[in-house]
């Protein structure tokens, strides 16, 4: 009827430490992702398709933290970290939904800057509000067959022995290994599924900003080329943060990648990117800046 997540019991000397230094990361993400969304919704000059993008990432971003860390803080302070069967399948099943969202996402916004610089007369008509819509909502459903299929094969099958899970929350990998049957078929799909919603992605991202990139070199101005570039690399950097860890972990379900390095390879994906990402797309932005002082600084 229920699991025992392990976490960071190995750290017991730093469970404070742990504990004050993700709270800090998960106000920062709230904090960072809830003013995008705000700005982007109340600042007229805000309304172009890539603010658009980045506001619905920002709020996968949210529902992907409040999702995991929550209870990953309550865990920190709690010797008996326990999570029922049925809330166990739910966190998976929203795990894999995000995550499959945020990476169609990030393949959206990559097009959107693609066509932006280097098809910019015709960035409007390829880019009107329907084509915007019909990405977002694409990207947001494009998890749930996912999610369902895979949530409901893995917690069919029987788990025998240990109920401690070697993480601190529910997902494939560490579920996976407490089954005691033949999981040779879920392997393979789930290397599929993660090589589709995964390493595609990240190859037209990648194709993408090399286009893009070469664009910005043939720019005239020397100043122009340098905000370009930044904005590129920033972009490139968050991207391949998110998707080289979460291949990592998924492509090979039950692979020779020790638990504890589990664990802090995920916590760069559930923790830290969803931080980085409203710093790096957004809050440097000079348009953000004056939205933001623009919405806050009326009397």
């Amino acid at each position: 009827t229920y699991f025992t997540l392990q976490g960071f019991s190995h750290l017991a000397a730093l469970q404070v430490f742990l504990f004050e230094g993700i709270l800090l990361m998960f106000l920062v993400t709230m904090t960072g992702n809830f003013l995008i969304i705000i700005v982007a919704t109340t600042d007229p000059a805000l309304h172009t398709p890539m603010y658009y993008f980045l506001k619905n990432l920002a709020l996968i971003e949210i529902c992907f933290t409040l999702n995991i860390v929550p209870k990953m803080l309550v865990d920190l302070l709690l010797e008996r970290k326990v999570i029922s069967f049925s809330a166990c399948a739910l966190q998976l099943y929203f795990v894999i939904l995000f995550i499959t969202s945020e990476c169609f996402l990030l393949g959206a916004m990559a097009y959107d800057r693609y066509v932006a610089i280097c098809h910019p007369l015709h960035y409007a008509i390829t880019m009107n509000r329907r084509a915007c819509l019909h990405m977002v909502v694409a990207c947001w459903i494009a998890g749930i067959p996912l999610s369902v299929g895979l949530t409901g094969w893995l917690f069919s099958y029987p788990f025998c022995g240990s109920k401690e899970i070697e993480h601190f929350f529910c997902d494939i990998t560490p579920v996976l290994d407490l089954v005691c049957s033949d999981t040779y078929l879920f392997e393979l799909l789930v290397f599929i599924a993660t090589v589709t919603i995964v390493l595609i992605p990240f190859i037209l991202i990648a194709a993408s900003y090399i286009q893009i990139i070469r664009t910005i070199l043939q720019m005239p101005s020397a100043e122009g080329r340098r905000k370009a570039f930044s904005t590129c690399v920033a972009h490139l950097v968050v991207g391949t943060l998110f998707y080289c860890t979460t291949g990592l972990i998924h492509l090979k379900p039950k692979s020779s990648l020790l638990a504890n390095s589990r664990k802090l390879v995920a916590l760069s994906y559930t923790v830290v990117t969803p931080m980085l990402n409203p710093i790096i797309y957004s809050l440097r932005n000079k348009e953000v800046k004056h939205a933001l002082k623009k919405t806050f600084g009326r009397r």
